[in-house]
């Protein structure tokens, strides 16, 4: 694949930013609140004890050092992974656009891959063998008409989707760290996987995957692709997290139908019930998404198409200082801690009601997220923890 001037973090830089993300009470939406209130991540982490003190808290949030930050680097290099960055142009053009991307993934394999147009997956663990087969199928053709394949490199549909798109690319996404592949039976799968395609995590290299990891790890492999197409699913399953997280950001969701009989046919009957499109072949899936992936620049021979703006913005941000702001109010402090209590509020009816400024507002729930006492349990909700 060709290439395209982009922006690139320096090696200064992208240890700033492996330290931001990796300080405690640090996700994606606070470190784009904190870059877009600093300019760049070297002078977020020194304003993050004063912030975190505003918003309650004693002691500062826990920041790794330079030292641990150059371990994780050291360990990436030795099995030939390295960082993309949020706006760089190998870093995925769907996932940029979601406000709680990731600043910067963990790739290992062939990570250009990640800039092709991409459908993601999933299914049952305990597939059946049509599902099985179906799968197949669809990954074969998906691949022969330029998709890249993600899922998330589970048992059952996961494992047969990244098997049968081996060939064309496909990209694994890990709940873990690099260096904690799971499940353990797929470690030669996922080596096949980087002669072709990429692996891909958020987390540090050697995290150990928790429950709670793998819908963050759905969140991703919806993220990256313009669909999700679900083969099997039970109705409690994490397939259906997956197709639930790509609704909600705008993705278009795809189910196999199968037998009422079959309790793993359930959650994609229910799905198809519910508006999700009905696939009986990779026919089905293409005429919605290539329309759109043709209008958004995607080149079939693979050249990069233009970088999101936000994400492209979102870095050069990093390359200027700018004044720190300063602290509310304090009768607007006040008032919007008045306002904010355990049940969830909208962010704009806050700023209504406390008649102030977004800006002031925001400034707020930053240091109140700092001293972990922020709850955010939807989309553009918060609530005091």
């Amino acid at each position: 694949m060709q290439t395209s001037p982009h922006i690139l973090l320096t090696p200064a830089q992208r240890v700033d930013w492996l330290r931001l993300i990796r300080t405690e009470n640090v996700g994606p939406r606070t470190f784009r609140a904190l870059i877009h209130q600093f300019g760049n991540a070297a002078a977020a982490l020194e304003a993050l004890p004063t912030l975190s003190r505003r918003g309650g808290r004693l002691l500062p949030p826990r920041s790794p050092t330079r030292a641990e930050i150059e371990d994780e680097l050291s360990a990436l290099e030795a099995m030939n992974a390295s960082l993309v960055a949020l706006g760089e142009a190998d870093y995925p053009l769907p996932l940029g656009m979601l406000d709680d991307a990731p600043p910067l993934l963990a790739v290992r394999g062939r990570k250009e891959m990640l800039r092709a147009p991409m459908i993601a997956l999933v299914g049952s663990r305990n597939a059946s063998a049509a599902g099985r087969t179906m799968t197949g199928h669809l990954a074969r053709d998906l691949g022969a008409a330029g998709w890249c394949v993600v899922s998330g490199l589970a048992r059952g549909i996961d494992t047969v989707a990244h098997e049968a798109s081996l060939s064309s690319g496909t990209v694994g996404v890990f709940a873990g760290g690099l260096a904690r592949p799971y499940p353990a039976e797929n470690i030669r799968l996922m080596e096949k996987i980087t002669q072709s395609g990429v692996l891909v995590s958020e987390m540090p290299v050697k995290w150990e995957p928790r429950a709670r990891d793998f819908p963050r790890r759905n969140r991703l492999v919806s993220g990256m692709s313009y669909g999700v197409v679900v083969v099997e699913a039970a109705l409690r399953s994490g397939s259906l997290i997956t197709a639930r997280l790509a609704a909600e950001q705008g993705r278009e969701v795809f189910a196999v139908p199968g037998s009422p009989l079959d309790p793993r046919a359930a959650g994609g009957n229910r799905l198809i019930k519910q508006g999700a499109t009905l696939v009986c072949e990779a026919q089905d899936i293409l005429e919605v998404l290539n329309p759109m992936v043709d209008m958004r620049g995607f080149s079939r021979s693979g050249s990069p198409a233009p970088m999101p703006r936000q994400a492209d913005m979102f870095l050069a941000e990093e390359s200027h200082s700018i004044s720190p702001p300063g602290s509310p109010a304090e009768d607007v402090r006040a008032r919007v801690n008045a306002l904010l209590g355990p049940t969830p509020i909208a962010i704009d009816d806050l700023v209504r009601h406390a008649e102030c400024t977004a800006a002031e507002v925001q400034a707020l729930l930053l240091e109140l997220d700092l001293a972990g006492r922020l709850d955010r349990p939807g989309t553009g909700l918060v609530a005091l923890v």
